[in-house]
Parts: structure tokens; sequence; C-alpha cells
């Protein structure tokens, strides 16, 4: 009998930890078939930070490295100049890179370094209960905002890729949804051209996931995925917010 789909070899064989719904593990899965899509999964090495995926090091069957709070771009920057041969990528959620991991984020962009970031945004802290995130919307009811978040005392969310495009150097910067299978294949291809873009040594790729809580939004799975598509992505656009590529073109 023809094998027509079976799980990647980049994961392995551990139950996901993660709540019901939860769009994780599908973007576990598209990570893990762009290494095997590329061949690359002996020298491949990820970075997992505290949030969600903080046992990422059990679900990738490539060599893991777990990082400091916020700390993984630094910790991939290291790791890449020591190992230059090396595939190095970030798993990180919201919480962690746009708020105490902002610093390492910008100035790995800005410096153009020849890493993947895969950054789940998925509006609130996840692993620690549900508080108000850096990408929390206006009006989001969290743990920490129970009246909606209010912009006049705390700020506006940050939208990481607008933020990042607006530097000189890095190479790629995307943002998709897994929300539908049409958003999840267009995720499949940006993630492997973010892997390919480094294996080509042409630089920093961010790819920007909008992802669903329902755990900690209060919603049904499939209440979630809705809100993905009412009212996360209006308020983040999907799309390419940088690609040197087409600008030499």
């Amino acid at each position: 009998m023809a094998v027509v789909f079976k799980k990647p070899e980049a994961l392995t064989d551990a139950p996901l930890h993660y709540c019901p719904g939860c769009t994780h593990g599908i973007i576990h899965r598209l990570v893990a078939e762009a290494i095997d899509d590329l061949g690359i999964l002996g020298r491949t090495v990820g970075v997992a930070p505290v949030g969600c995926a903080v046992m990422a090091y059990d679900y990738f069957s490539c060599d893991m490295v777990e990082a400091a709070h916020g700390r993984a771009p630094a910790v991939a920057t290291g790791l890449k100049r020591a190992r230059p041969e090396n595939i190095v990528f970030t798993y990180q959620g919201d919480g962690d890179l746009a708020s105490i991991g902002m610093a390492e984020t910008v100035h790995a962009a800005t410096r153009n370094e020849n890493i993947t970031v895969i950054f789940v945004n998925n509006a609130i802290y996840g692993m620690t209960g549900g508080q108000m995130a850096p990408t929390s919307l206006p009006g989001q009811v969290t743990q920490t905002s129970p009246y909606g978040r209010d912009v006049k005392t705390v700020g506006y969310p940050i939208k990481v890729c607008e933020l990042l495009s607006a530097l000189d150097a890095p190479y790629y910067i995307e943002r998709v949804a897994v929300n539908n299978v049409k958003n999840v294949m267009n995720a499949k291809k940006a993630i492997r051209k973010a892997f390919e873009n480094q294996v080509e040594g042409k630089g920093f790729s961010l790819i920007e996931v909008v992802s669903s809580c329902p755990t900690n939004w209060g919603m049904t799975p499939e209440k979630a995925l809705k809100w993905v598509e009412t009212d996360m992505i209006p308020y983040y656009p999907l799309g390419v917010y940088r690609d040197k590529s087409k600008e030499a073109e």
C-alpha cells in the first residue's frame, strides 16, 4: 500500500501537551515538513525559550537548546556564529518575543543574522494563565485586563512585522495564519522559504503565525478559529512585509 501521508522525520513520536484546539501542533508540523523537504535535519538546531513551546525539545528530533525567557535570538546568534554550517531556528510566542525578548529580536534583525525565527502570535500569555500580552488586541479581555485592553493606559498592541520591516537589514518578514486550509498552505510556503533563505546564506527571516488560544480566550476551538478570522487578522493583516529577493528584481 502506498503511503500518502505520514509524520515528518523532524518530529518525534512524543504526544503534544498543547490544549485542544491550539494550533501549535499545526505550526510544529509545518516547521518539521520544511526541515524534511530541505534535507537539513542532521544539521538543524532549534532554540525554544519560556512559554507554551518550552517543551519543543520533546517534539522536534533535531538538536534543541533551551534559552532563558526572550533570549532565543541571542542564543541562536551565538549558535550560528559558532557553527555557521548549521541551520538555526527559534520558536517563540508573543509574550516571549515581543515583550522581554524585544531587544534581542530587533538587534538580531538589524544585524541580519542568518537565522530563522518562527513567531507564534496568539495575542495572550498562554502558559502562565492568560495575562495581557504585547499583542493583545484593543479591548481584549484577559486575566490582567478584565475590562478589556485600554490603549490609553497600556498602549497599543505591537505589530512585529510592521516594526521589523522598518529596519534596513532583515531579509524576509511575512505574517501568515493557520486558521483554515488555505492559510495553512500559505504558511507552509512561507516557513519553507524562511529556512531556504538561511540555507542560501541570505540572512534574517521571521515568520509571524497568527494563532489561536481557545483555553485562555475562553472559547471553543471552533469559535477561536473564527475569532482569528474576524478579529485578529483584520488587526494583523497577512502578507509579505519584507522580501529582499523581490526588491532586487
